[in-house]
């Protein structure tokens, strides 16, 4: 079962953590990340349908008839807000969705919660699929949508816990690959059930049960995180699990600290209101905005509506899916890319040379639409092949640094205590401010025309400053050790998680601690349910 020997990361006190890379933990990881197609499967889709004329004609007739209007504004031919909430709806459930999957996650762990979101995957597709009128559409996505909040619930938690820590980076990507995976699949049925006529968007939206019944049949058959185990009471069985998932019998160090680590969590009787403490201040602010600056790339923008934005620049029907499949397949070889690279090269580089890579590629764009597409025109081939090419370098850019790294950087940073609270937040700002990409992107179009793409480079080269003086290297650091390694020597966050402010957080928690044994106490075992 072994392969590839020992991985040894540093924890405090020069304590060696001994785990083999075993083809179990492989196994698993993948299986815990089909969560992912099912999100990528989601937000593929959606483009692809709503640039079907029968979808149109049958839930959105305005935006047919605008369609063959001579006099319509080239960028202004799919504004309509039905049809972006179509789209964006199921953001606005997944919102809503993960502060109930944060409680299960807490609760219940890890694996139930993907279960959980598995069984919505599997009722919005039959809602989708059969769909009779916008109100059951609508319904559908809703569905859709409470299985990503339970999904991005989980996932993450799921494979940063099970992973060794030194391809912790690499396993953790698994969720975001799967995601692009799921993306490419989406725009390659759509490609040939285009070609149906009347009833093709009904089978793109139906084969979304395929990955749905993975994830729900993979969640039963996967072990629980030990670190889930152990927060929960069941010590002897989470060491167990942490001996199979390492492939050795030397686990007592790291056994010992996620006892520690989960004897710190069980006194946090509210981890909302600890993740407000100061010691707790870097983890948030990095992870509210590499949430909001992965949203403001313009990547979902593109990925939701790529047949649809290809059509609003001139190609053919055809032709924009067959472009939206190239992006996707891009999407999926360089998050690959990220798998290999992210544990090698480090968080930092990654982010830095994609912001230079998509601002570019933006600001080209723009400026190849102002010169060649005028209302009533179509791009001349010469500039539709540069503008694809663009588009597929920022996609590149962003699947090997923000789509993955996003993700993984919050998973990686929050202490056990705070964990499940931080990862909630992670989800909601993330489905927020999607929500809000989702509904305002083809307003935006209609309203900004070509200069979309220089308001979203704008936003590139803000958040790459933000990346180069706000946010450390967590490269090959175990998830335990993050604030001595890596907040405490950090030229700003280190002012926020100095010695004084950690006694001041121990005794706000003492404290707490005694009002709650004067409430009727509580059993370890049961401290955090």
């Amino acid at each position: 079962m072994a392969g590839g020997g020992f991985t040894g990361p540093v924890g405090s006190g020069n304590v060696d953590f001994q785990a083999r890379i075993t083809a179990y933990v492989i196994i698993t990881c993948i299986m815990a990340a089909s969560g992912g197609l099912m999100f990528g499967y989601d937000i593929g889709i959606s483009g692809g349908v709503t640039g079907m004329e029968d979808f149109l004609e049958k839930f959105f007739p305005a935006v047919a008839r605008k369609e063959h209007e001579a006099k319509q504004s080239t960028y202004c031919k799919y504004d309509n807000q039905g049809l972006q909430l179509f789209t964006s709806s199921l953001y606005l459930a997944g919102l809503v969705a993960t502060f109930f999957a944060s409680y299960t996650t807490r609760r219940f762990g890890r694996r139930p919660t993907m279960l959980i979101a598995g069984l919505f995957f599997l009722a919005g597709v039959i809602f989708n699929a059969a769909a009779q009128d916008l109100l059951m559409l609508i319904i559908g996505r809703l569905l859709l949508g409470c299985g990503v909040g339970f999904a991005n619930q989980a996932v993450p938690l799921f494979l940063s816990e099970i992973a060794p820590t030194r391809i912790r980076g690499g396993l953790n990507i698994l969720f975001q690959l799967n995601i692009t995976i799921g993306i490419l699949c989406a725009n390659i049925v759509n490609y040939f059930t285009a070609k149906i006529k009347p009833w093709g968007w009904r089978l793109s939206l139906g084969l979304a049960g395929i990955p749905a019944i993975l994830l729900a049949v993979g969640s039963v058959c996967l072990v629980e995180t030990p670190n889930s185990l152990i927060e929960r009471g069941h010590l002897e069985e989470g060491k167990n699990v942490l001996r199979k998932i390492r492939g050795t019998d030397n686990v007592d160090a790291e056994f010992s600290e996620l006892v520690q680590a989960s004897k710190t969590a069980a006194e946090v009787k509210h981890p909302f209101r600890n993740l407000m403490k100061r010691r707790n201040r870097p983890q948030l602010v990095i992870t509210i905005f590499l949430q909001i600056f992965q949203q403001l790339t313009g990547i979902n923008a593109i990925m939701f509506y790529a047949p649809v934005l290809f059509q609003t620049l001139g190609f053919k029907s055809d032709a924009s899916l067959y472009s939206a499949v190239i992006t996707g397949a891009v999407n999926v070889i360089s998050t690959i890319v990220s798998i290999y690279s992210v544990d090698k090269l480090g968080r930092r580089v990654l982010l830095l040379e994609a912001g230079i890579q998509m601002f570019i590629s933006q600001v080209i764009i723009g400026i190849l639409l102002a010169t060649g597409l005028k209302d009533g025109q179509q791009l001349s081939q010469a500039t539709a092949i540069v503008i694809v090419l663009m588009v597929c370098v920022f996609v590149s850019g962003f699947a090997w640094s923000w789509g993955p790294l996003g993700w993984l950087i919050p998973s990686e940073t929050f202490p056990l205590e705070t964990r499940s609270a931080g990862q909630s937040v992670t989800v909601c700002v993330n489905l927020l401010f999607t929500f809000g990409v989702a509904q305002a992107f083809l307003s935006m179009l209609c309203n900004f025309k070509y200069g979309i793409f220089f308001f979203f480079a704008g936003w590139v080269f803000i958040m790459s400053f933000f990346v180069l003086f706000l946010l450390p290297e967590t490269k090959n650091v175990p998830i335990e050790e993050m604030m001595d390694t890596v907040w405490k020597q950090h030229w700003l966050w280190k002012s926020f998680v100095t010695d004084a402010d950690l006694i001041d957080d121990e005794e706000d928690d003492v404290n707490s601690k005694q009002e709650n044994g004067r409430a009727g106490g509580h059993a370890y075992h049961n401290s955090q349910l």
